[in-house]
C-alpha cells in the first residue's frame, strides 16, 4: 500500500489513528506524528500515553518537523504492521517510521527519524503519564539515556545517534537536524522498575527483522480474490490484536472510544469476547492461518474450563476472569465523551448465545482438522448438559444491553446451534459419546419455540426478542448459522424488514437505541459496522449478490487513509465511532470477502 493523503481536517478524529504493536500491546499514532495511546506491558495494562483520552499533559510522544503540524501523507509499509509517516515542508522533507518489534525480554516502541529532502529541523516531545495519565515519572540520565521511573513502572529513552536532549515542563525534548539519507532512531523501553535494565535493542536491525517477519507472514494469506489487499490488512489487524503469549485476540486496543460523540456509551474493549469466537476461527481456518487458529482454540478451551454455569462473556488476554469496571474522573473524554471507563461489567451478565457460539467453534476447529485436546469434546458435552436445564432462561444477549435480561431471539438461535453442533458432530464421529437422542430433541425444541414466540407472520420477520416488535441486526445470521435455509420466506422476510427498519445512510445500526429502552441507555449511536457486512452476506445467500457487492464496496471505502475501521460509522458526520480498531468489524470484512469472492477468487467473474 502506497503512502495516501490524509484528509485535510484539523480536529482529531478517531480514523486520525494508526496503529503498530508487536502482538503483546498497541500504540495509536497520530497524523501529527504523536503516540497518543499506548499501554504496557500488556493491551489491558494501564496506559502512559493516555492524550487519546486526554490532553497533552495526560501523556503523549510527538516526533515531527519543528512547527509542522499534520502530516503530509503516511502508509503503512506493504504487507506490514510499520508505520511511515512523511512531511514536506519549506526546508525539506523527513519521514518517521513507527514500529513495535516483536519483545524478547521487554516491549520497545521504535522510532526512526530519516531525512528525505534537504535540511529538516526535527523535534521530539515526550510525555510520559503513567496510570492512565496521572502519574508523572521522576526522570534522570543515566548511561547517555533518560530514565523514568514512578511505582512499579519504569522506561528507558535513548537515541542513536545521540541528539540534544533536555527536560522542561515535566517533558522530555530533543531537537536535531536531519539531511538527506541521514537517520536518528529513538527507542522507548519499558519494564517492571525492581528489575534492571533489559538488553539494548538495536533500532534499525529491528525495523529490517519487522518489516522482513510481517512481510512473511502477510505472504501466507490465501486469499487471492478482489480486495486482496484489504483484507491482508484485516488480517494484519486481527494479528495485532493477538496476545501472543496466550493466543487470546482482544476486541479493540483501546477503551471509551464513544459510540456517540459527547455520549455515555463508552466500554472498555480491551478483552477477549467469546462471541468473535467462531467468526474469527473462520476467517483464519480460510485464509490459511492454521496455527494463529490453533492458539484462539487452545485459548478459548482454556478460559471457558470450569463450571458451565459460570461461562463468562469476556476474559482477559490469558483468561483472567474479574474485569471490574470503574471510571478515570481526570480524563476528560475523546472528544469530550465521559465517562471514562476501566473494565467491563457486561462481564457478569448472562449471555446464553456464548455457548453456542463456542460449540460452533470446537465443531469448526474439529472440521478445519486442528489437532484435537483430550478434554475438548468432554467440556461440549458439559455445555450441552447445562443448557437442556437453562436455555429458557432470559438473559442480556449478544449487544450486552443494560436494560434488563428478555428472551433474545439471537440467543435462543445460538442455543439451537449448539445444540445442532453437538449432533451433527456424534452423526460424523460415532466414536464419539453423548445423548445423540437428547440433544435432537433439545435442538427441535428449541427451533419449534423460536419459530413460534420469535416471529412476527404479519410483518413476516424474526424479532429481536419474544413479543417485540423491535428488530435486531443479529438476525440477519439466521441463514449463516442455519438454523433456517437462505431461500425460507421467513429468512427473506426479516433480511428485508432489518435493511429497511435499522437503516441509517445506506448502513445498519444493530437495533433502534432511540426508540426502545431493551439497552437502559440514554442517547444514540452509529451504524455498527460488522451489521453491515452481515448484511452484505445475507443479501448474497439469498441470491442479490449484485446488491452484496456493492454494500461491500462501500464499507471497503469506509477504512481510513491505512486501511482500519472502528467499531462503528456515523454516515452523516461521515466519521468512525467506537473502539479502533475494532477485530469485530476487521473480521467482518475477511468473511464477507471470502463469502462474496471464495478463498481463491474463483467467484469474482
Amino acid at each position: 500500500m502506497h503512502p495516501r493523503t490524509p484528509p485535510a481536517s484539523r480536529t482529531p478524529r478517531i480514523e486520525d489513528y494508526a496503529l503498530i504493536g508487536d502482538e503483546q500491546t498497541a500504540a495509536l499514532v497520530g497524523m501529527d506524528g504523536s503516540v497518543d495511546w499506548l499501554c504496557l506491558p500488556r493491551f489491558d495494562s494501564a496506559a502512559c500515553f493516555a492524550r487519546l483520552l486526554g490532553d497533552e499533559e495526560n501523556g503523549h510522544w510527538r516526533i515531527a518537523p519543528k512547527n509542522a503540524d499534520r502530516c503530509t501523507r503516511r502508509g503503512y509499509r506493504p504487507g506490514t504492521l510499520v508505520l511511515d509517516t512523511e512531511w514536506e515542508t519549506d526546508e525539506g522533507a523527513v519521514r518517521v517510521t513507527d514500529l513495535m518489534p516483536q519483545r524478547d525480554v521487554a516491549p520497545d516502541l521504535v522510532r526512526v527519524v530519516e531525512g528525505l529532502r534537504g535540511r529538516v529541523t526535527v523535534r521530539s516531545t515526550l510525555r510520559l503519564r503513567f496510570e492512565y495519565g496521572s502519574v508523572v515519572p521522576w526522570v534522570r540520565r543515566s548511561d547517555g539515556q533518560r530514565v523514568a521511573v514512578a511505582g512499579p513502572d519504569s522506561t528507558w529513552l535513548r537515541s542513536e545517534p545521540p541528539v540534544h536532549t533536555w527536560g522542561e515542563l515535566f517533558g522530555t525534548h530533543s531537537e536535531f537536524t536531519v539531511e538527506k539519507g541521514e537517520k536518528v532512531a529513538f527507542v522507548l523501553t519499558w519494564h517492571p522498575s525492581h528489575e534492571p535494565r533489559p538488553p539494548l535493542t538495536d533500532p534499525f536491525e529491528a525495523l529490517e527483522s519487522s518489516v522482513a517477519d510481517w512481510q512473511a507472514w502477510a505472504a501466507r494469506c490465501r486469499y487471492d480474490g478482489p480486495h486482496r489487499d484489504a483484507v491482508v490488512r484485516s488480517l494484519i489487524t486481527l494479528k495485532a490484536l493477538t496476545y501472543r503469549p496466550t493466543g487470546g485476540i482482544v476486541a479493540a486496543a483501546t477503551t471509551s472510544l464513544p459510540e456517540e460523540m459527547g455520549g455515555v456509551r463508552n466500554w472498555d474493549y480491551r478483552y477477549c469476547w467469546l462471541r468473535d469466537s467462531t467468526l474469527t476461527l473462520g476467517a483464519l481456518v480460510q485464509c490459511g492461518y492454521l496455527e494463529e487458529a490453533e492458539a484462539w482454540r487452545n485459548w478459548l478451551l482454556r478460559a471457558v474450563a470450569g463450571d458451565p454455569a459460570d461461562l463468562q462473556i469476556m476474559y482477559g488476554v490469558a483468561g483472567e476472569r474479574r474485569l471490574p469496571e470503574f471510571e478515570l474522573p481526570w480524563l476528560s473524554g475523546f472528544g469530550g465523551s465521559q465517562p471514562v471507563r476501566i473494565g467491563n461489567e457486561a462481564v457478569k451478565q448472562l449471555q446464553l448465545d456464548v455457548y453456542g457460539e463456542v460449540m460452533d467453534s470446537l465443531s469448526l476447529a474439529r472440521r478445519a482438522g486442528l489437532p484435537p485436546k483430550p478434554h475438548m469434546w468432554s467440556l461440549q458435552s458439559v455445555l450441552l448438559d447445562f443448557l437442556r436445564s437453562s436455555w429458557r432462561q432470559p438473559d442480556e444477549g449478544l449487544w450486552e444491553v443494560r436494560g434488563g435480561r428478555r428472551d433474545f431471539v439471537h440467543s435462543k438461535v445460538m442455543v439451537w446451534v449448539a445444540a445442532d453442533r453437538a449432533v451433527r458432530a456424534l452423526e460424523a464421529f460415532p466414536d464419539l459419546n453423548g445423548d445423540l437422542d437428547g440433544w435432537r430433541a433439545l435442538r427441535d425444541e428449541v427451533h419449534g419455540e423460536v419459530c413460534e414466540k420469535g416471529y412476527d407472520p404479519e410483518r413476516n420477520t424474526f424479532t429481536q426478542y419474544y413479543g417485540s416488535s423491535e428488530l435486531d441486526a443479529s438476525l440477519l445470521l439466521i441463514p449463516r448459522v442455519g438454523f433456517l435455509p437462505p431461500d425460507d420466506p421467513r429468512v427473506v422476510g426479516t433480511i428485508d424488514a432489518v435493511r429497511a427498519e435499522l437503516d441509517h445512510g445506506g448502513l445498519v445500526r444493530r437495533y433502534s437505541a432511540e426508540e426502545t429502552p431493551v439497552d437502559g441507555l440514554p442517547g444514540g449511536e452509529g451504524t455498527f459496522l460488522v451489521c453491515s457486512f452481515w448484511l452484505a452476506d445475507a443479501l448474497h445467500m439469498t441470491g442479490r449478490t449484485k446488491e452484496a457487492r456493492d454494500l461491500f464496496e462501500r464499507l471497503l471505502g469506509l477504512t481510513n487513509d491505512v486501511g482500519l475501521l472502528s467499531e462503528e460509522y456515523d454516515p452523516v458526520a461521515h466519521a468512525q465511532l467506537g473502539n479502533f480498531p475494532q477485530a469485530f468489524s476487521h473480521i467482518g470484512l475477511v468473511n464477507t470477502a471470502l463469502t462474496l469472492f471464495g478463498a481463491s477468487g474463483e467467484k469474482a467473474g
